[in-house]
């Protein structure tokens, strides 16, 4: 039974392209340690590939990274070959890195050679029998259909076996189970879009392997929650901006990522510095500036993730996800020791706080104040 097992492995391994180390790896989660600040990259950049500097930057910086829609389509002609190259860049300069593909659950994004693919008729019509477009420009997958969630999960399947990524990051789940869209579909189709979301993350997630991982976009407070048993995580994606700004909201989201953590699961806390890419005054200043604001307003939502993060949860700080959105600005709290969490967080009202080893950490939802004491090294 050895000899065959030893057997099948090796055949496996000559047919795929990828390592069988890679495919096989009995742990997919990406390294994690209390020493520092837990920190996770997501980012892209449409006109060409990362420069050296760029790939050696996050390779240095990031064990956890999640390349973006678009990555390199102006040189490389479609998005898988530019992911597929940046992630074989990052892997050769750390190999323990795990790098994630963006594949949109809901969006036709150009730039992909799988959109020719898309199954006949597989774009999502409304009651009426017209396109539902997003932002009247990108059609929409319609994941009541067997043929579109093979599809889709063919192609993110594609791209971990030939691509060499280590998961998905599956964005826009909110936007499909979004209570509007009932309005727009009605009852019936409305719901068998939803059952058919969550059985097109079962299937991506059997079909990419057990090595492998499928992280989501769209846990929010109590939204979302019914992707993690059959994936690997999620991202908490608007923390503090983007309409959930509130103490209500903010504390929701704080428990969300908790709760998912202490479940087993990977919890990505993307944190805005109180602007994002879409404000075109703010665009406007030179990134020197942008960074600096950044530098200064980086307490509260790193003091928010510290209060309630647990093992396998990771801080994003960036004002979008370009390569000229902030990802390759460093900040000094990342440096800094943190060690151990000493307890889980003590609550009282909207005020939270929390000891590590190297740290003592405090928070006012209510007040949007907070303050990390970072104590005395020998």
């Amino acid at each position: 039974m050895k000899e065959l097992l030893s057997y099948t492995i090796g055949l496996i391994a000559l047919l795929l392209p990828v390592p069988p180390a890679t495919l096989l790896a009995d742990d997919p989660l990406p390294p994690f340690s209390w020493d520092h600040v837990p920190v996770y990259a997501h980012v892209g950049k449409s006109s060409d590939d990362f420069t050296a500097a760029q790939l050696d930057f996050l390779s240095k910086h990031f064990d956890f990274i999640a390349i973006e829609k678009a990555q390199a389509v102006r040189k490389r002609g479609n998005v898988e070959a530019g992911i597929a190259e940046a992630t074989r860049q990052i892997k050769s300069r750390n190999p323990e890195a795990r790098v994630l593909f963006y594949w949109n659950a809901f969006l036709d994004i150009p730039g992909y050679l799988a959109r020719k693919e898309v199954p006949a008729d597989g774009h999502l019509m409304d009651r009426h029998g017209k396109p539902v477009m997003v932002r009247k420009t990108l059609s929409t997958y319609d994941l009541s259909r067997a043929d579109v969630r093979e599809w889709w999960s063919d192609v993110a399947a594609k791209a971990v076996r030939e691509g060499g990524a280590d998961g998905i990051f599956a964005d826009a789940l909110p936007q499909v189970i979004a209570p509007s869209k009932r309005n727009i579909l009605g009852d019936e189709k409305y719901e068998a879009l939803n059952k058919g979301l969550l059985t097109m993350m079962e299937q991506t997630q059997r079909k990419i392997g057990s090595g492998k991982l499928l992280i989501f976009n769209g846990l929010r407070g109590g939204e979302g929650r019914q992707f993690l048993p059959m994936t690997g995580g999620a991202m908490i994606e608007h923390f503090g901006h983007f309409g959930c700004t509130s103490k209500e909201k903010m504390a929701e989201d704080l428990e969300a990522m908790r709760t998912a953590a202490e479940s087993g699961k990977i919890v990505c806390f993307k944190a805005w510095p109180g602007f994002s890419w879409l404000d075109a005054d703010m665009m406007k200043k030179p990134s020197k500036e942008l960074h600096e604001l950044a530098q200064e307003r980086i307490t509260f939502p790193l003091a928010c993730f510290l209060v309630a993060a647990e093992k396998n949860c990771f801080f994003c700080y960036t004002w979008g996800y370009t390569e000229s959105h902030g990802t390759f600005d460093w900040y000094a709290e990342f440096d800094k020791p943190l060690g151990q969490p000493e307890g889980k967080a003590e609550r009282k009202g909207w005020t939270f706080s929390r000891d590590f080893a190297h740290a003592s950490v405090f928070v006012d939802l209510e007040a949007r104040t907070a303050h990390i004491f970072w104590k005395p090294q020998p």
